[in-house]
Order: C-alpha cells, then structure tokens, then sequence
C-alpha cells in the first residue's frame, strides 16, 4: 500500500482560515467535545509521549506526538510526531501527516474559533507571550480573523522577541517589544496570548481590561499555568471540553484547588460558542474578561487532518 505522505507543506497549504473552518464544521455539525477520547500520556526517556484517538462517521485518526523538552537546546522541534488518518466505516488508511506541523496549524485555529466568537473585529492592542513556533502560528491566525493595529511580543530572549516582532512588522502590523512582566502591556491589552512553556502565571491577572480576551495554550498538565488565580476568578470562562480542562488545565485546577474556582463557573466549551451561546447576553458576563483555555483535543487533529487530506486529494 503506497500511503500518501502529507508533509508541512500540504498542511500549511491549509491556511488558518481553512483549519478555523473545519473545526466550526465539526462542531456546528453535531460533534460534542465532551465525548471525545481522552489523550493518553506516557513518560519516556525523552520526555512524554501523547496519543490523541479520535472518530468520526466518515474518518478515525490518531496523532502520536513528542514532547521532547531537551530538543530546543538541541536545535530541534519541541513537539514531534505523526499523524495516521483512516477511512471511517473500513479502518483502511488513508494518509499519514506530519503531526508536529499538524499541531503548529491546530492549535492556533483552535484559539481563532474562539476569538471569532470572543472578540469584535478590530483589535487595537494584542499582546503575545511566547516566541516560539505557536506564536507565530497564533499571530497569523489572528490575523487571519481579525484587523490588528498593535502587537506586543514578550518573551525571555531579547533576540528572538525581535525577531519576531520584525516578522509582525512584515505583516503590515505596527509591533513592538514588551517588558519581561507585562504589566503596563496587559493592561492596555483587547486580547492577551499566552503560547509559552512557562509553569507559572505570566502577569497579574488583576490588570487585565473588563472585557479583554485571554487565551492560554501552553499548558495541558495539573501542576502547571500561564495566568494566576485572580484572572480565573474575575472571568468568564470558557474551555474545549470541561472533560477535558478538568482532567488537565492546570490554569483551572489551582484555583479550584484554592477554592476561588468550582467547575460550575465554566460559561461553556467551545461548542457551546459555535451553536449559540453569547457571553454578552449573559448577565454575569457583562464588565468582565472573557478567558479561553485550550489543552488541545484529538478531534481538532482529526478535523484539520480530514481537511488536509480533503485538499490535497487529486
């Protein structure tokens, strides 16, 4: 069997408007994030090992995926894998795709989805932690979806905070650099990303904007987060599954474990955004910020993958 091998190239040929697509098809047709199979995780030597199953009707997939803390010293990927997609009804394969770009494209459309249903269309200050690939990938996601007049990069290496904010310029956006804590940058901040590897709350939550966004992807463990109890505690919040921000957002699980969060105070999942729900109708809503936890989900790999495949097919 010659199975096609769909490389980063076929995936970036996807586009962040195409992935954010895919994934509200998925959802506006009937999936339910609370039913999706949970990412299994094994240590070894290298790190962690995650294996992500998902289904649908028409297609069934699994992405094994590496995270490799060590490989950044070494010049290589942090996050590697691959993903197996398969026909639904009969289980034959039907591609294999490279499951780190996979990730690098998933993630952000997933933050996007949100944002679609989260912000206005204009943004006149973003600010962006993280320097990594995940945040160039979130910063053309979001332009993707929305007009930005501003960023802000903050990250722990001068040269590759400049860096990236030379690359923002390219894209017709005025950018800048931040300082290390951010605290003046939050708080003059509509929408706040957070795509580092930091275990510890990145700002003061306390300095976000009524009705700012937050969004935090960088973290899928219990014992680690990017934003502090107070910002959980002021917002109104919104996950991929409670399954799964319950199991594994970190961001979530220490301010309940401090008793100032309970797992009723979720406003909905990303589904719920999709089909209908508007935080600004929502009495409790008003005057707060909106915050938006990912911990990354198989069925947003199997939706993008499906997609991919759907394009490059001759």
């Amino acid at each position: 069997m010659n199975l096609p091998l769909l490389g980063a190239d076929d995936i970036e040929a996807l586009g962040p408007t195409g992935a954010v697509d895919a994934l509200e098809a998925a959802l506006s047709g009937g999936l339910d994030p609370e039913t999706s199979p949970a990412r299994h995780h094994v240590t070894v030597p290298g790190g962690e090992l995650l294996i992500m199953p998902a289904t649908t009707q028409r297609v069934t997939g699994v992405k094994i995926a590496g995270v490799a803390p060590g490989n950044p010293a070494r010049d290589l990927p942090r996050i590697t894998g691959s993903y197996l997609l398969l026909d639904g009804p009969t289980l034959l394969p039907l591609a294999l795709l490279d499951g780190a770009a996979l990730t690098t494209l998933r993630t952000p459309a997933v933050s996007a989805l949100a944002i679609r249903h989260l912000t206005g269309p204009v943004l006149r200050h973003l600010v962006l932690f993280g320097t990594g690939p995940q945040a160039y990938g979130h910063l053309a996601a979001v332009l993707a979806e929305r007009h930005v007049e501003r960023v802000t990069v903050i990250g722990r290496t001068p040269l590759r905070v400049a860096a990236l904010v030379e690359h923002a310029r390219e894209l017709g956006v005025d950018a800048r650099a931040g300082t290390a804590q951010g605290a003046e940058e939050v708080a003059t901040a509509d929408l706040v990303l957070c795509c580092t590897t930091s275990a510890t709350p990145l700002f003061d939550g306390a300095l976000v904007p009524d009705g700012a966004t937050v969004v935090a992807v960088g973290s899928h463990t219990p014992d680690a987060r990017e934003v502090d109890t107070t910002l959980v505690s002021r917002s109104s919040v919104i996950v991929e599954s409670r399954a799964a921000a319950l199991s594994e957002a970190g961001d979530l699980l220490i301010p309940m474990a401090e008793g100032a969060f309970s797992a009723e105070d979720i406003a909905g999942n990303l589904a719920d955004l999709v089909t209908g729900l508007r935080l600004g109708e929502q009495p409790a809503a008003f005057g707060r910020p909106r915050f938006f936890k990912s911990v990354g989900m198989g069925w947003e790999d199997l939706a993008v993958a499906a997609a991919v495949h759907r394009k490059a097919a001759p």
